[in-house]
């Protein structure tokens, strides 16, 4: 049987990984949207099967027609870092009414709205407010969904987070970690939430959920096991907070979309605890344990290599 789904933020962190295992479960339409023109390459290069559109959902029109007669959609567009409010502001909301108005017009049975463990954070900035609004806005479409809220991903094609971290330490004479780096992350294997993503589209499951790593760890530890898993010989040394906070603004003079800035320092020692449920049981999927997905992760011959553009 003919199966199709459309994937917005398609050449995306969640796009280019979830690809993969549609087609493993036999998916045999995929549509990827998504504006990043770079990184839409990318996936169409190592899945050439796949139609791949470039189009910014915030204003380009002719999109829609791929929504007509399909199984499923997969909301993952997003704008997570940048220092410009307005960016965030378009890709996270306006992106989101124009994409909601389209579905419900093309009458899309099913939609996995990804959202972000954000929405439940302590910390207030450009990311959180939007997420926050984008959620409650697709949220309130009618259209039969599952709310999806992943905590901090990494895997295959990681541009930021710790892949930006890996690639950073591969060039620095020293990684610096701002303060004493015993803030408490619960990282998820990005592998483990496409799972979840097919699982609730192959089941229609409905409602809530917060897709929170299993597994606690330091910051400063995390670093630690991703320096374990590359190889890497660079040592890693603490700094004190303010001097990091410091480096991060002289960067950002230099970068206009820097991979990691201020708001995200504050962020990352912002003490979040968020909910762990299982969701393995719920969604019948295996949580890979943190070592081995970040094995897999920086080990992999092809996937590992590949970083995606800002």
């Amino acid at each position: 049987m003919s199966r199709s789904i459309v994937i917005t933020g398609g050449a995306g962190l969640v796009g280019q990984n979830l690809v993969a295992r549609l087609k493993a479960k036999g998916y045999d339409r995929i549509v990827s949207i998504d504006k990043a023109a770079a990184n839409s390459a990318v996936l169409k290069e190592q899945h050439p099967d796949v139609e791949v559109i470039v189009a910014d959902l915030a204003s380009d029109d002719g999109w829609q027609e791929k929504l007509n007669g399909i199984d499923a959609l997969v909301s993952a567009h997003a704008q997570i870092g940048g220092l410009v409010p307005d960016e965030f502001v378009r890709n996270n909301i306006t992106a989101s009414e124009r994409l909601v108005a389209a579905a419900r017009a093309a009458g899309v049975p099913y939609l996995v709205n990804i959202s972000s463990s954000v929405v439940n954070s302590m910390a207030v900035d450009d990311y959180t407010e939007t997420k926050k609004a984008q959620e409650k806005l697709v949220a309130a479409s009618g259209i039969p969904q599952v709310i999806l809220r992943p905590t901090l991903m990494f895997g295959w094609f990681d541009r930021k987070h710790v892949g930006w971290l890996a690639r950073f330490m591969e060039k620095a004479p020293v990684f610096p970690i701002p303060g004493s780096g015993k803030y408490l992350r619960q990282p998820l294997y990005v592998g483990d939430f496409c799972d979840v993503i097919v699982a609730a589209v192959e089941r229609r499951i409905e409602g809530a959920y917060n897709i929170t790593g299993q597994e606690r760890i330091d910051y400063i530890d995390l670093i630690r096991a991703m320096k374990k898993a590359t190889g890497a010989k660079t040592p890693i040394v603490t700094i004190p907070y303010g001097l990091f906070k410091a480096m991060l603004k002289t960067y950002g003079l230099f970068s206009r979309n820097p991979p990691f800035t201020e708001k995200q320092l504050k962020a990352l020692t912002t003490p979040d605890v968020f909910e762990v449920i299982d969701w393995p049981g719920i969604f019948g999927v295996r949580a890979t344990p943190l070592d081995e997905a970040l094995a897999e992760t920086f080990r992999h011959p092809v996937y590992s290599k590949i970083a995606l553009q800002f």
